[in-house]
C-alpha cells in the first residue's frame, strides 16, 4: 500500500518501466510475420473469389489445383469456407422468409 508521495512516485516509475517493456513486446508481435493461414486481405479475397468463380463454373477441385494458382489444401479450405457461407445465407434466407 502506498502511504507517502515518494512511494507513489516510485510506483509510478515502476509502472512506466513496465509499460515501456510491454509496448516493446507488443511492437514485436505486431511486426511478426506469422506463417500458415493468412488474414482475409485483398490478396486472399482475390484468390478466394477466383476459386469461387471456377468452382461455380463446374470445375472440380483437382482441375482448379491443376491450374497451379493454389494448393490442394488451400482449395479444400476455400471449399469449406464457401460451403459455410452458403449455409449461413440459406439459414438467413429461411428465417427471413418465415417472418
Amino acid at each position: 500500500m502506498i502511504t507517502t508521495f515518494e512511494d507513489a512516485l516510485k510506483r509510478i516509475a515502476e509502472l512506466e518501466e513496465e509499460n515501456a517493456k510491454l509496448r516493446e513486446e507488443l511492437e514485436y508481435y505486431k511486426s511478426k510475420k506469422f506463417a500458415g493461414r493468412q488474414k482475409h486481405d485483398e490478396h486472399w479475397m482475390k484468390s478466394y473469389n477466383d476459386f469461387v468463380t471456377q468452382y461455380e463454373g463446374g470445375m472440380t477441385i483437382m482441375e482448379i489445383v491443376a491450374k497451379g494458382a493454389i494448393s490442394r489444401r488451400t482449395a479444400y479450405r476455400y471449399k469449406a469456407y464457401y460451403e459455410e457461407l452458403k449455409k449461413m445465407k440459406e439459414k438467413t434466407g429461411e428465417s427471413e422468409s418465415q417472418t
